[in-house]
């Protein structure tokens, strides 16, 4: 067992904050293969625009105030097989000066980088100063390699998370905040202690009560579960924004004169929902009445007990070198602990995605379907907290169920404990299956847009699993989803239905919403497959700029 190390006061308490320029796993993993090839290096600010023209080039990181508005920089941002040569990655640096500070980092783009970079070092995937090698860790390593299987292996994202957030310390080296403890840990055994209290509902935590989670001053979880009895007691629920930020602000010590800086929208507003999103994208944490509570995800059960049998005391550090080691190395235990599973997940899966088929319109539905392929924020309280290729699928289905008489749904994305959606659908098997007595039809979703994504990593697979499946019944064909459908991702499922005698339709996110509306049986697909011509709304140029949006 660790033990807790004594240390020096911090200068002031402060809420928990999770920067939302690295809100994904995805985000955070696109950014660290841009640094890998300078591992080992010092870090100079030759380095540092060695970095940002890689970043730039591969569109992870875009200025407003210069590339968008040069044309052709512009059109080449749009452009999902493009990427920007090094000269003009170079002249963008150049036309876009960063008017930002960082500590220990020269004004601008040394000081961007380290805003980039500076979560991912504190999760231990990274470590970097000025003058300093730079380093990457195993986990980050790993975090990376995970992005790179095809398809991307969400079960090595959700351990190498769990990895770090079963670690991170609100009062880690990085930062200096007189509030100490481990937020992931503390959520799990005050959510144990909620489990086992039989006077609660065994719904959790509900949503705001988490701005108390984000200014604890403690690890102590007996003290915040009492807390939140009390509180319960004597509103009811009913918490205001007002009420809970003056209780939050009784926690940081903090009087009137602090509320410019801690500001009510976000410690009862944005830090709440990355706070969600951190802790969820372990795997461990369930979303439960639409997403008003947060819970154990009782499938991780082994490993919950195993986390807080083994983290709730823990080392703390001074050192930013020995906290490193401590954060990058794996905990080879969380990688073999298997799944307790007491329920038969193909049903709680189904019976959940039929619950949200009633409960939302096809209107909401086709809303978020555009939403989340046009890169534009949901604001629903249970689908903002799903990843974009994750909550695709999941409303790909509802609109499955919804739209067409006598289906039979299946799909194949990873849930929690409530049924919810935690990642996409595995290799080797259709994102979507869907039966009934016309035929077997069978439904894969992507966001991805570039040529070689959807021709070799969708269409080619698509396309051998039909000629398999073709064997025992006939009447089979599969349509691809995607926000934009590439031009040869057309010529090649035609390639295909021409040479092998499978039908692949492709389909962009508004001709596939259009069909969902006009046909009634899924067989339509095959029997009348030019019913719908396309329309404004199906033109290729108008979803491109619905994509660049973002």
């Amino acid at each position: 067992m660790l033990q807790i190390m004594s240390r020096g006061r911090k200068s002031q308490r402060k809420p928990l904050s999770f920067s939302t320029t690295m809100r994904n796993p995805d985000r955070i993993a696109g950014f660290l293969s841009c640094i890998i090839p300078f591992e080992g290096k010092v870090l100079t600010k030759d380095i540092i625009n060695e970095v940002t023209i890689l970043l730039i080039s591969k569109k992870l990181y875009y200025t407003q105030q210069y590339e968008m508005k040069v044309p052709k920089y512009k059109a080449i941002y749009k452009d999902t097989d493009a990427e920007f040569s090094r000269e003009q990655a170079i002249d963008i640096i150049k036309n876009s000066p960063q008017n930002h500070k960082e500590a220990d980092f020269e004004k601008g783009w040394p000081s961007r980088f380290d805003t980039w970079y500076k979560l991912p070092m504190e999760f231990g995937f990274l470590s970097y100063a000025m003058d300093k090698p730079i380093k990457i860790s195993q986990t980050g390593h790993m975090l990376v390699d995970a992005y790179n299987e095809i398809p991307i292996n969400y079960k090595k994202v959700q351990n190498v998370m769990l990895n770090a957030m079963m670690k991170y310390q609100s009062d880690n080296p990085y930062r200096r905040n007189l509030n100490s403890n481990v937020p992931l840990v503390l959520l799990l055994n005050v959510l144990k202690l909620l489990k086992e209290d039989t006077e609660e509902n065994g719904a959790g935590l509900f949503r705001k009560e988490l701005s108390l989670l984000i200014c604890w001053k403690n690890n102590d979880a007996n003290e915040l579960y009492n807390k939140i009895k009390k509180l319960r007691k004597e509103t009811k629920y009913s918490y205001s924004d007002e009420y809970m930020y003056e209780e939050c602000l009784r926690l940081l010590d903090a009087d009137s004169s602090m509320k410019k800086r801690f500001k009510m929208n976000k410690i009862c507003g944005e830090a709440v929902d990355e706070y969600i999103r951190k802790m969820r994208s372990t795997g461990v944490i369930s979303l439960r009445g639409n997403g008003r509570f947060i819970d154990i995800n009782t499938i991780e059960q082994n490993k919950i007990d195993y986390i807080i049998s083994t983290y709730s005391k823990y080392e703390s550090f001074d050192d930013t070198d020995l906290y490193y080691q401590y954060m990058g190395a794996i905990d080879n235990t969380i990688l073999n602990i298997e799944e307790y599973v007491e329920i038969d997940l193909s049903d709680i899966r189904k019976k959940t995605l039929h619950k949200y088929a009633k409960e939302y319109s096809k209107e909401k539905v086709f809303e978020e379907l555009e939403k989340v392929c046009s890169k534009k924020e949901s604001h629903d309280d249970m689908l903002k907290f799903l990843n974009g290729p994750t909550r695709l699928e999941f409303l790909t289905s509802i609109a499955l169920l919804q739209g067409f008489t006598g289906l039979d749904v299946n799909p194949n994305y990873s849930v929690d404990d409530e049924g919810l959606p935690t990642f996409t659908a595995g290799g080797g098997i259709a994102d979507i299956e869907c039966y009934d007595v016309d035929c077997d039809s069978f439904f894969e979703v992507t966001l991805m847009c570039g040529r070689q994504d959807q021709v070799n990593n969708e269409i080619t697979p698509i396309r051998r699993h039909l000629i398999e499946h073709k064997e025992k019944r006939k009447e089979t064909f599969s349509v691809f989803v995607a926000p934009f459908i590439h031009e040869d991702t057309k010529e090649i499922a035609k390639w295909f239905k021409n040479k092998d005698d499978v039908d692949i339709f492709p389909l962009n996110i508004y001709e596939f919403i259009e069909r969902v509306q006009a046909y009634k049986k899924v067989i339509w697909f095959l029997t009348r497959p030019d019913y719908l011509k396309s329309s404004a709304l199906t033109d290729s140029s108008l979803v491109a700029e619905s994509i660049v949006e973002y």
